[in-house]
């Protein structure tokens, strides 16, 4: 069985099957999915499945890496950033570029492994 960080652009039988094997696991769910309305993507990720919580130093974390983000999408897009929202068991992030939606999700979940591995 192969564990992958993220699923993106899936069906929801897919999501449904690898909430259950984060679950499984221990480990994050993390789901990409591109919003009709800009073309860029909404990254999900939720903690619920895991026995951890963000803790204030990845949650700031994770704010860096978003203001990044934001300030890529303003100059390469047409379309704003739409939002982010964070707390120790879920988060989400409206406007991730196509350009770095798979290293976004890698590094999301890379980050939460480095502090609960």
């Amino acid at each position: 069985m192969i564990f992958h960080k993220y699923l993106g652009d899936s069906k929801m039988f897919e999501y449904e099957k690898h909430y259950m094997q984060c679950k499984q696991l221990n480990k994050p769910f993390i789901k990409a999915k591109m919003n009709p309305r800009h073309e860029n993507y909404y990254v999900q990720i939720d903690l619920m499945t895991c026995d951890y919580e963000l803790s204030k130093k990845e949650q700031d974390e994770i704010k860096t890496l978003v203001r990044a983000e934001m300030e890529f999408v303003q100059s390469h897009s047409k379309f704003d950033f739409q939002g982010f929202n964070i707390d120790k068991e879920l988060a989400w992030f409206d406007g991730i570029s196509i350009e770095h939606v798979d290293e976004f999700c890698t590094r999301l979940y890379d980050l939460t492994q480095t502090y609960h591995s």
